[in-house]
């Protein structure tokens, strides 16, 4: 991945893999992309366990650690595999912890998956190749490596808005034929028509998740199975419940409840993830620091009041 340090650092001693082992089914439902704390500019770990202990005992469902929302392009290799070794000790298999491990170089993604698994990751996160642009058949062979690499599950991630490509519905569905370890596909690339047809056209088992988590009803009314959110930082509880609704198709209540949290799915995303909810945050007291790594920075002053107003009426109507 050509945006970090330190290539080839060695994952840190003493980590332990977890010892609970989690089946295909437990990756539907609600999984936070937690974000990554930073204080003074280094990893905050009290924060991230706090994190964790505040999530599942708000009730969702899965963590993913060093995803997008937890700014993986910032974080150095030893970091990164840090944060998912504390992720995988903090949560203690109560839920299960997918690990962010995508790059647009296949050596890459395979040296992180394999470090990821060592320190006790659950599943995968990858994300399609990003810069480069492969071709589909690029794709093919870069994901049929890392399913090889690996016996957990694997979840692909299609965003074209951050990677230039998709993973379209032909390529996921030659890989989930091929590997059986591919389990499901994040999609974050707004097209609830090519959930419908992932839903569709792939076997029963294969999970869709949603990327979006205005998209969480709206998947879950064509078959998908959850959501990998940004907003279930600050509100675990209302997301996770919103995801079960969903998933067990009741609809009525599920309706409900996405309107009442539409705002704030929205407005999260007024500026670049995760500048708004670590604002939010920071504000509840859930984290110390708001803290991005450049080249992120903090909201304009329109935003920032925008994002307080939101968050404010959004929690307040919960307790």
């Amino acid at each position: 991945m050509f945006l970090r340090s330190n290539h080839f650092a060695m994952s840190s001693p003493g980590s332990s893999p977890s010892r609970r082992s989690f089946g295909p089914r437990a990756f539907v439902g609600a999984h936070t992309a937690l974000v990554t704390p930073f204080l003074n500019g280094a990893v905050s770990w009290d924060d991230l366990k706090k994190l964790v202990e505040f999530q599942i005992h708000d009730g969702i469902d899965g963590l993913v650690a060093v995803g997008t929302t937890g700014e993986s392009p910032t974080l150095d290799y030893d970091e990164h595999i840090e944060v998912i070794r504390r992720t995988v000790e903090f949560a203690a298999g109560r839920v299960p912890v997918m690990a962010g491990t995508g790059s647009n170089a296949t050596t890459e993604a395979l040296d992180l998956t394999k470090r990821a698994d060592e320190v006790g990751a659950d599943a995968f996160l990858l994300v399609a190749p990003y810069y480069n642009k492969p071709s589909q058949e690029g794709l093919f062979r870069h994901f049929a490596l890392l399913a090889e690499s690996t016996a957990k599950p694997i979840i692909l991630y299609s965003i074209p808005g951050r990677c230039g490509i998709e993973i379209t519905v032909e390529t996921t569905l030659r890989l989930r034929k091929k590997y059986a370890n591919i389990i499901g596909i994040k999609e974050a690339g707004g097209q609830v028509d090519k959930a419908a047809r992932l839903v569709r056209e792939s076997d029963p088992e294969f999970i869709v998740l949603s990327g979006d988590d205005s998209l969480t009803l709206p998947f879950a009314e064509v078959g998908g199975q959850g959501i990998i959110s940004v907003a279930s930082n600050l509100i675990p509880g209302p997301v996770a419940k919103l995801a079960n609704l969903a998933r067990h198709k009741q609809f009525v209540e599920a309706k409900v409840l996405h309107e009442k949290l539409a705002a704030i799915f929205k407005t999260l995303f007024i500026e670049p993830n995760p500048v708004p909810v670590k604002h939010c945050m920071q504000r509840e007291g859930i984290i110390q620091s708001a803290e991005v790594r450049l080249p992120l920075c903090e909201m304009s002053d329109a935003n920032r009041l925008q994002v307080e107003k939101v968050s404010d009426a959004t929690l307040a109507s919960f307790r």
